[in-house]
């Protein structure tokens, strides 16, 4: 087979390209709309970065989702893939800043924030009590979601005992990169970091949570790196 008709036989079926195509489209359009009438056209690499950033976290959470067949499981293992599903998302709002524990007296309430910040951040639905802290930014919101969907996705495939679903998770090497890259900005971005470690971590997180993706889709486990080496 030529590598032109390998190519062909790859390729995406039209009404997939047509649906992405819209979808990219109307997210530039929106990009743009807010680059004119809010905050100007970015004066950097950054400020691109900024505003297209949001909307690779979407769009590929959304092709995670689309793209992944869970696996039909019942019983006692359906319920600790899903309380692990569940574990695992909060773990990771918490590392990220989606929850945080409160503030105390100082707690304000709920808040909306809409064009104040770039589309994907906003509209964003704060809220600020006294035990807990709620930041629900929807690009990382919905990433951690697709996130603990793959996570489902994961344990549910394992063949055999709720035991091996358990040990098929912790022996992923996939799934702590976003808790660990989570702290790293929670942290770069809370303790008065120099601005460019600051700009530096939302590049971070946006690799990790790519490579993660890919990473859940493909499974790894340690044994399967260890079959990599020389």
């Amino acid at each position: 087979m030529s590598t032109l008709a390998a190519v062909r036989d790859r390729r995406p079926p039209t009404r997939t390209l047509v649906y992405w195509a819209a979808i990219l489209n109307a997210q530039l359009l929106v990009v743009i709309l807010y680059s004119l009438l809010v905050s100007g056209p970015p004066a950097s690499l950054r400020g691109i970065f900024i505003l297209v950033m949001p909307w690779v976290w979407l769009d590929v959470s959304w092709w995670a989702y689309r793209n992944t067949s869970l696996p039909r499981v019942t019983g006692r293992k359906r319920l600790v893939a899903g309380a692990l599903a569940v574990g695992y998302f909060l773990v990771l709002a918490f590392a990220g800043g989606v929850l945080l524990p409160g503030i105390g007296e100082r707690a304000t309430g709920f808040r909306l924030v809409t064009y104040q910040i770039p589309p994907g951040f906003a509209p964003a639905l704060l809220y600020s009590g006294e035990r807990l802290v709620v930041n629900l930014i929807p690009y990382k919101t919905v990433g951690y979601l697709a996130l603990a969907w793959l996570v489902y996705g994961t344990v549910a495939d394992v063949s055999g005992s709720v035991g091996a679903g358990l040990l098929g998770l912790l022996s992923c090497v996939s799934c702590v990169l976003p808790v660990i890259a989570g702290v790293l900005t929670t942290v770069t971005g809370s303790a008065g970091f120099a601005a460019t470690i600051g700009q530096q971590s939302y590049f971070l997180s946006t690799s990790v949570f790519l490579a993660t993706v890919l990473l859940l889709r493909w499974r790894p486990t340690m044994a399967d790196l260890s079959r990599l080496r020389p």
